[in-house]
């Protein structure tokens, strides 16, 4: 035998359409066992024999392979054992393995001997257990003596190796030995790693810079899981000096693969909307899986290269008294920006936002706002411009008030500069009178007068308004608004209010009289709008009639108010009785009577006086001195006024007085006082002197009628 490599016993054709080995091995012996046969050092290719040719061939001779490859057929098909295996098995860690051997032979198959074996780690093999005819068993002293099984006795052409709770290092090649033929299996084992994980810096990255973006890791899988990097659903490619992907694989104390990949790259400004993920592949049984991390995003720090500056509020037009709110901001992001407004004279304010309350019209400019690089102190600026919007306060001419003719027309005007488009109103009692800037009033009367306002808006802008008001006088002789009532009955000792409203300009002025002529003084009087409110209060002791005269230097107006007085103690007014004269001759001294009234008093004076009383049988003359009492006539204003209970105590009181006298002069005439007889004729004594005259003046005549004791008639000659 030729010293050399070991002999192959079978051989294995590559199939060069599945770029690997068959998964069925064709085994050929040779009567008297394997032809020794020194074969050189050999790399097979795509459709050659996977075992280097024997040293009976020249190297890289293809016509002595043929002719082996056939010679090694006949053989087979003479005497050989042909057996047939996965070429891998596949199962995960901890669960059963089962590695299934098939073969066939010409001389039968029952009692052939049987061996199983694994190649070791160094390439060796190793048995892990036989069978022959008599006998089987598993080899001790190695990884799987309790944990296989053989199933089968090979009677059937078929033999199950077994192998349980399947470990990392149980990932080797199982031979299957039957007499001169062998069958090989790769067991393959797996372990589904955990979630993958993905970390992000958590600094932000200034542009242009190369910085580490992330890191990716999953833990125990096996075989070693693969890392790929996306960004925005697009596989990254390392780029030299731009992009690069460092992987890390670290083999834990269980013999599992944990992975880890660190994503680093030149960031540009674009990147700052970007999503990043990893994907992780690992195999399993029967084929490849993959999953998926969440997406990150990293702050990408640029630097602004323009500023805008804006009004946040109000939107829109501003007016006068409006708060403005300014905003500005730059398109970058550099933590070193610093941002600042400039306004009017000279002003600044750092920061992005500038309040300004109760803005007027000085207010309206150009604003500016600058972004600098404390850094590098580039900086940038935009500006906007703002305009306030103004309504100056209403003018109205003439100004505050005005005196119109009654009957004539008259024309005001209401103006208020402003900066927008303007709508004037004008109002009376807050009733709309006109549209427009003018207002016209013809033929004018007393409705005419009162406060005017014109109220001037900007319709662009919602509450920006103003107004302005004009009294209109109108001038006329007064007019005397028709009082509620003017026939007024009360009763006797009542207060009785009587109101007179008169309008007119100049305000009139207002006097209470009574129909006797009576000046009555003025409770109250009031200026209003249209002219005057005058107030009397009058106490009722009769009828009354009174006058509310109202004037001014156009004319005058007058009302009247007819009052009722009602006696409580009748149903109708107290009739007045006629007035008469009594005349009687009594002794009796000078004396004199008053009388009380109201409005006036008369006093009735006792004078001596003589009167004659005529006597059928005798005359009687009495020397004394006469009173005579005389009641003037009233004026007529009395009787309009109906002092009737007055004047009837009055005549009253002049009748027990006459009646007093005749009394007193029946005495004397007989002789009852004064010492005298009764039967002395009266003739003897002056009738010009001895007689009592009573005159009464009636109120509608001033003829005195005298009367005599006995009621004779006398001339006023007597008297």
């Amino acid at each position: 035998m030729l010293a050399g490599p070991p002999v192959c016993p079978s051989c294995i054709i590559c199939l060069p359409a599945l770029h690997r080995c068959s998964s069925l091995c064709l085994s050929y012996s040779f009567p008297g066992g394997p032809v020794p046969v020194r074969l050189p050092p050999y790399t097979p290719q795509h459709g050659q024999l996977q075992c280097p040719p024997t040293t009976m061939a020249a190297r890289d001779t293809s016509s002595l392979l043929v002719g082996l490859l056939v010679l090694f057929h006949t053989w087979g098909a003479w005497a050989g054992v042909e057996v047939n295996m996965e070429d891998r098995v596949e199962v995960y860690r901890g669960e059963t393995a089962q590695i299934t051997c098939m073969f066939t032979s010409f001389d039968g198959v029952s009692g052939m001997p049987i061996q199983w074996f694994y190649t070791t780690r160094s390439g060796n093999k190793q048995r892990i257990y036989y069978q022959n005819s008599t006998k089987n068993g598993v080899d001790g002293g190695t990884p799987f003596t309790d944990r296989i099984s053989v199933n089968g006795t090979g009677a059937s052409g078929e033999i199950v190796l077994t192998i349980n709770a399947v470990e990392l290092e149980d990932e080797l090649e199982f031979i299957c030995s039957i007499k001169t033929g062998e069958g090989r299996t790769q067991l393959k084992v797996f372990e589904t790693p955990g979630p993958p994980s993905i970390e992000g810096v958590q600094t932000g990255i200034s542009v242009n810079e190369y910085s580490k973006i992330g890191t990716c890791e999953v833990k125990n899988g096996f075989p070693k899981p693969n890392i790929a990097w996306y960004r925005n659903n697009t596989p990254l490619r390392a780029v030299q000096n731009v992009l690069k992907m460092v992987p890390s694989i670290t083999t834990e104390s269980s013999g599992l693969f944990s992975v880890k990949s660190e994503l680093s790259m030149t960031v540009r400004k674009e990147d700052k909307d970007d999503l990043f993920y990893c994907e992780v592949t690992y195999f399993v049984p029967g084929g490849l899986r993959m999953t998926e991390t969440n997406q990150i995003n990293i702050t990408v720090y640029y630097p602004s290269t323009a500023v805008s500056v804006w009004v946040e509020s109000p939107k829109g037009k501003i007016k006068e008294g409006d708060s403005i709110e300014l905003h500005c901001n730059g398109n970058g992001n550099m933590p070193s920006s610093i941002l600042s407004f400039s306004y009017g004279e000279g002003k600044t304010l750092e920061g992005n936002m500038l309040v300004l309350d109760n803005v007027t019209r000085l207010n309206s400019g150009v604003y500016h706002c600058s972004s600098m690089d404390t850094d590098t102190f580039e900086e940038v600026s935009g500006n906007t411009t703002v305009f306030i919007n103004y309504l100056d306060p209403a003018v109205v001419m003439p100004k505050d008030s005005a005196v119109v003719t009654m009957g004539k027309e008259f024309k005001a005007t209401c103006n208020a500069l402003s900066s927008l488009q303007t709508h004037t109103v004008w109002f009376k009692d807050e009733v709309e009178v006109s549209v427009g800037h003018s207002l016209i009033l013809k033929d004018a009367t007393f409705d005419t007068a009162g406060t005017y306002t014109c109220v001037v808006t900007v319709p662009e802008i919602e509450g920006m308004e103003t107004s302005g008001t004009l009294d209109v006088n109108v001038q006329g002789p007064p007019q005397i608004i028709n009082p509620d009532f003017t026939e007024v009955k009360k009763s006797l000792q009542e207060m009785v209010d009587l109101s007179c409203n008169v309008r007119g300009f100049p305000a009139p002025s207002v006097i209470w009289s009574t129909s006797d002529g009576k000046i009555l003084k003025t409770t109250s009087q009031t200026e209003t709008k249209e002219g005057v409110e005058s107030v009397v209060s009058i106490k009722v002791t009769a009828d009354i009639t009174a006058f509310c005269n109202a004037s001014n230097d156009f004319g005058n107006d007058a009302v009247t108010f007819n009052i009722t007085a009602i006696d409580l103690f009748s149903a109708k007014p107290t009739p007045t009785p006629a007035a008469t004269t009594t005349s009687s001759t009594i002794p009796a001294t000078t004396s004199s009577t008053t009388i009380p009234d109201n409005t006036s008093s008369s006093t009735i004076p006792a004078t001596t006086s003589s009167t004659t009383i005529p006597d059928n049988t005798s005359s009687t003359a009495i020397p004394a001195a006469t009173v005579k009492a005389e009641i003037p006539i009233l004026p007529k204003k009395i009787k309009k006024e109906g002092n009737g209970v007055i004047i009837a105590v009055i005549i009253i009181c002049i009748l027990l007085l006459a009646i007093l006298g005749s009394v007193l002069y029946f005495l004397y005439k007989k002789g009852k006082i004064c010492g005298r007889s009764g039967k002395q004729d009266l003739t003897k004594e002056k009738t010009s002197k001895d007689n009592i005259v009573v005159e009464m003046k009636s109120d509608s005549t001033e003829e005195a009628v005298l009367l005599g004791v006995n009621g004779d008639k006398q001339s006023p000659r007597t008297q």
